[in-house]
């Protein structure tokens, strides 16, 4: 965001948790605190006075720092604490669209004792075990090879239960056949403006093997839509997507900043998998790569309740892959890339690789047509350190989507240190097989 931001003529302060070298580069003047202490945000927002404020990670969010901001009358295209219980709950977006009897809903119940919870895992057969709060997108499990039977699925309920993953109630959903993508939109509380759609890819190991992470990598291509994405099915997301944003208006939570739609394509259309208050990671960098309009500009309508409903894009493809250490995400997996414990999804949480050092030759990358994100990484001593977590997004952009995964492999060469990517995203043979999987779905 902060790129983005620049890119546009704007200025950027920033309060963040770790000297982020892409952060710091750009900014004005910035602050490493707490990024959810609500006081130490709004004390540096009244000194430094920026014109809006936008909080990136969910964290704050759940802190309710956006109230914090708004109260100080600080302008801020970011939702509300209630609004972004939308994320922060997922028994409440499912509850949400139950009230409201939403398209685009899935069978789901939530559960905050084990009373019912194995019938009803078992009424449905294959299901999603998902966390009720936030676990930076690496607790949820699903039925196949993360949960190989119904008795799997019901001890993992149980164990996010009893040690309170997440919260204190655990979402079971049924599982959805398909291929997922996303679709992001700028939001003023009733206008959306989409982005192009993106496929995110969470699992650790290529051949989608492996434990959930925040995401590996990601593509997007030409024309806003994905190989197997067709634009009745674009559109219908969409609606979906206004509809919650109708709902949560309804309910006196009006939501305003970017919006995060996680589909699954299904034989019957798109379904909700989750909604995230927020930009997508790694997916906000391949739309905003993209992104033509002016960002601060766009952040300032959403604030103001005056988005317009298009913006800008650049027609062209993009590839990123993250960077992250060698242990990350991937300590507890076996042979087939099944986790073999239940702490593999928090090993994906981070740890693994933990002040390791990276060398990271930008100017090189740059030659070769692809811009470096930097994400847990934090600097000193003349030295860039990964902290345990997804390290830096290489993206770039190309007439194609291979053209832009080629750009981002040559970058990759100028990359060093105990470190993995996912060299299968955006290749041809795994988009062959993506469009091959929706095809079989939907019988042709």
């Amino acid at each position: 965001m902060a790129a983005a931001i620049v890119r546009g003529g704007s200025e950027v302060v920033a309060v963040l948790k770790n000297r982020n070298p892409g952060i710091t580069r750009v900014a004005l003047t910035y602050e490493i605190a707490d990024e959810t202490d609500a006081k130490t945000v709004v004390a540096a927002a009244r000194k430094w006075q920026p014109q809006v404020a936008v909080v990136g990670p969910e964290a704050p969010l759940a802190a309710g720092v956006t109230d914090a901001l708004a109260k100080a009358r600080v302008p801020v295209a970011s939702p509300s604490k209630a609004a972004a219980e939308v994320e922060t709950d997922k028994a409440f977006l499912r509850d949400l669209m139950r009230r409201h009897a939403l398209p685009g809903a899935v069978e789901a119940r939530s559960f905050s004792t084990n009373e019912g919870l194995r019938e009803y895992v078992r009424s449905l057969g294959e299901v999603a075990v998902k966390p009720v709060g936030l676990t930076g997108g690496k607790g949820v499990k699903v039925s196949g090879d993360q949960l190989p039977t119904p008795d799997d699925a019901v001890a993992y309920a149980e164990k996010v239960l009893a040690e309170r993953i997440g919260g204190a109630s655990v979402v079971i959903e049924e599982k959805l056949e398909g291929e997922e993508f996303t679709l992001m939109a700028f939001c003023d509380g009733t206008r959306l403006a989409p982005m192009p759609c993106v496929q995110d890819h969470k699992r650790a190991l290529e051949g989608d093997r492996g434990a959930n992470t925040g995401g590996m990598g990601s593509y997007s291509d030409r024309g806003g839509l994905l190989p197997f994405l067709a634009a009745a099915d674009r559109d219908e997301a969409l609606r979906i997507l206004q509809a919650i944003v109708d709902a949560l208006a309804k309910e006196g939570r009006p939501y305003r900043g970017a919006v995060y739609g996680q589909f699954m394509l299904t034989k019957s259309g798109p379904k909700v998998v989750e909604i995230n208050a927020r930009f997508g990671d790694p997916e906000a960098m391949n739309v905003l790569t993209l992104l033509s309009s002016n960002y601060a500009e766009i952040c300032a309508a959403m604030a103001a309740g005056k988005l317009r409903t298009k913006v800008h894009f650049e027609d062209a493809a993009t590839v990123c892959k993250y960077v992250v250490p060698k242990g990350y995400g991937v300590d507890s997996v076996d042979a087939r890339g099944a986790s073999t414990s239940p702490s593999a999804a928090a090993s994906a949480a981070g740890g693994a690789g933990a002040n390791t050092p990276v060398e990271v030759d930008e100017k090189s990358i740059e030659a070769q047509g692809a811009k470096t994100y930097y994400a847990a990484v934090t600097t000193g001593e003349g030295k860039i350190t990964m902290s345990g977590s997804r390290a830096l997004g290489i993206v770039a952009k190309g007439g194609s989507i291979e053209d832009a995964e080629r750009k981002v492999e040559q970058a990759l060469k100028h990359v060093k240190g105990e470190i993995r990517v996912r060299h299968d995203i955006g290749t041809r043979a795994l988009l062959d097989a993506r469009v091959e999987h929706m095809r079989k779905v939907r019988g042709g």
